[in-house]
């Protein structure tokens, strides 16, 4: 069994998803988002980002991270402050010792639907039934990044 940690990164809302990963069959451990204030500081905000996914490794004890990665934005300034989430978060896994994986949307699609354009509610289908639940997790961004875990999980295996 591996237990493995899911990110799909943001500096307003990132979302995490911790699941265990055996035999091709993902049970959820945990899930949700790391909120931060909209007008913060993003040196505050990335402080509390690591410091809430230190906890969650911490508390969940996950052996490898998978993050989404971050391929195209409109507005290069999100993209720069996501790209920053992204640093933190990978620090924190590595300063926990964790194999870190990277994934692009497209990769996270392909594994998850079998089709690389699917949009966002299949994927978040496909997540609920891999994880037999009876509802898509909410919001969005712990859903993607429990579709992160699992594409890690399914792609551990190849």
């Amino acid at each position: 069994m591996s237990r493995i940690l899911g990110i799909d990164p943001g500096t307003g809302i990132l979302g995490f998803g911790v699941i265990d990963f055996s035999n091709s069959k993902a049970v959820m451990v945990d899930a949700g988002v790391v909120r931060t204030r909209v007008h913060q500081a993003l040196d505050e905000r990335l402080v509390e980002i690591y410091q809430a996914i230190a906890d969650i490794i911490r508390d969940t004890k996950p052996q490898s991270m998978s993050i989404e990665k971050l391929f195209f934005a409109r507005n290069v300034t999100t993209a720069i402050s996501v790209s920053h989430a992204r640093g933190v978060v990978m620090l924190a896994g590595k300063q926990a010792g964790l194999h870190i994986a990277e994934y692009t949307p497209l990769q996270i699609k392909q594994t998850l639907t079998g089709y690389g354009k699917a949009d966002k509610k299949q994927v978040q289908e496909m997540v609920r039934l891999q994880l037999g639940l009876t509802e898509v997790p909410k919001p969005d961004d712990c859903a993607d990044a429990l579709a992160a875990a699992i594409t890690h999980g399914l792609m551990s295996r190849v």
